[in-house]
């Protein structure tokens, strides 16, 4: 009779690649549009089996993701009466910065500090 033991797995992968493929998406993405949205959903396949450190990454970049959409959104609506137009740059340069700056944490292996908040 032979004992059979379970494989252990672990969730734990403590590869940033990934999250550098997202940040490298999000910038691409101020030229083509559509590769934010394949980083998005990268982040959230890849953020429940990563380490605590590169999961702060993936929630830094989802968050950046839907906080931007919602800056593109209030600046289309107020491009209307003309404002948007000057917030356009905005957000482009919120998006490079926080992509530079999560690039940054990343490739000190540290989690990206203040992920919640909306400015920086």
């Amino acid at each position: 009779m032979t004992t059979t033991e379970p494989i252990a797995t672990t969730l734990d992968d403590d590869n940033p690649a990934m999250a550098r493929i997202i940040y490298i998406l999000y910038l691409v993405s101020l030229a083509t549009g559509i590769t934010a949205l394949v980083g998005l959903v990268m982040a959230y396949v890849y953020g429940g089996r990563a380490s605590p450190w590169i999961t702060a990454h993936y929630r830094f970049q989802i968050r950046t993701f839907w906080i931007g959409l919602g800056y593109f959104i209030i600046a289309t609506l107020l491009s209307l009466i003309g404002v948007g137009l000057l917030l356009f740059p905005l957000v482009y340069l919120w998006i490079i910065i926080r992509c530079a700056r999560g690039w940054r944490d990343l490739e000190n292996r540290s989690a990206p500090g203040q992920p919640d908040i909306w400015l920086y």
